[in-house]
């Protein structure tokens, strides 16, 4: 039993007393991975599919890494997605324009086992959970008045309505895995610059949605605006809500349509990123 403690300790000793603290920061950009169906574009000669993944984008991190000796630590990390834009619903017909795209603004953290192969190769492998954010949709829609609804709006054939909207959508806090392979560059004993491959799988269930703003302006054929805000915020038409919410089941006799069924969404990507991190130097014991 002595002897076991004893093995314990010096182990113990052996890894607190090499303690070595790094801390980082980069900025690289993602390309969506597993792209799921967002949605369609649709013309007058065909229907496309649109794929992607909310995870495309600009992201920044931040991480703090303790390595408990020459090969292995752990690293914690935090960062913020700026996603690009996805197609949602692109409509080009005669009588109706929609151009629909959402993106994400999110932020995130990560914790992680790292292991250096090598001086200037290392590896990250870890869990991934998506803090708090967002995916904003932002919607253009123009619709031409048949000649009955012209008559009803007094206003002239070839006239139309245009609606600007945006809605937030919030998920449920999800689990997702990290994965990195870099190369750091030594510029001194503190100093060093990275660049590093990484991979993010993660999905996003979605809890709710909330428009944040509305506008429906009445225009006639030349452009100009005949009714200013015909429909707002404060005064939404029939059919549209302020807030829905996404429930895994509904009864079939249903008919709250502020309630519907939820789905995932991908927020999957390959990135590269670049960095610099500064490296305390290390702690031994006496």
């Amino acid at each position: 039993m002595k002897q076991l403690i004893t093995v314990i300790a010096a182990v113990l000793v052996s890894t607190f007393s090499y303690g070595q603290w790094q801390f980082s920061a980069s900025s690289g950009y993602a390309i969506g991975s597993a792209g799921m169906k967002l949605g369609e574009r649709v013309n007058v000669s065909e229907t496309e599919n649109s794929y992607g993944s909310y995870g495309e984008g600009a992201n920044v991190q931040v991480r703090g890494t303790y390595f408990f000796n020459e090969s292995f630590g752990v690293d914690l990390g935090v960062g913020y997605l700026h996603g690009t834009d996805q197609d949602v619903s692109v409509v080009d017909l005669p009588s109706t324009e929609v151009n629909a795209v959402a993106r994400a603004r999110a932020f995130g953290a990560s914790t992680s086992v790292v292991y250096r192969f090598t001086n200037n190769i290392y590896g990250r492998f870890g869990a991934l959970l998506k803090l708090g954010g967002k995916t904003e949709a932002v919607v253009y829609q123009k619709s031409v008045f048949s000649e009955e609804e012209a008559a009803a709006f007094g206003v002239p054939e070839g006239s139309y309505s245009e609606t600007n909207y945006k809605e937030d959508y919030h998920g449920h806090f999800p689990l997702g895995l990290v994965a990195a392979l870099g190369y750091k560059y030594d510029l001194n004993t503190n100093w060093s610059l990275f660049v590093e491959a990484e991979y993010y799988g993660i999905s996003l269930k979605r809890k709710d949605s909330e428009l944040s703003e509305f506008n429906t302006d009445i225009v006639l054929p030349d452009g100009s605006v005949a009714v200013s805000g015909y429909y707002n915020m404060d005064n939404l038409p029939e059919g549209v809500n302020r807030k829905t919410t996404y429930e895994d089941s509904l009864s079939n006799t249903n008919t709250d349509t502020s309630k519907t069924l939820s789905q995932k969404v991908p927020y999957s990507s390959f990135g590269l990123n670049i960095g610099i991190t500064y490296k305390l130097g290390r702690s031994k014991k006496e």
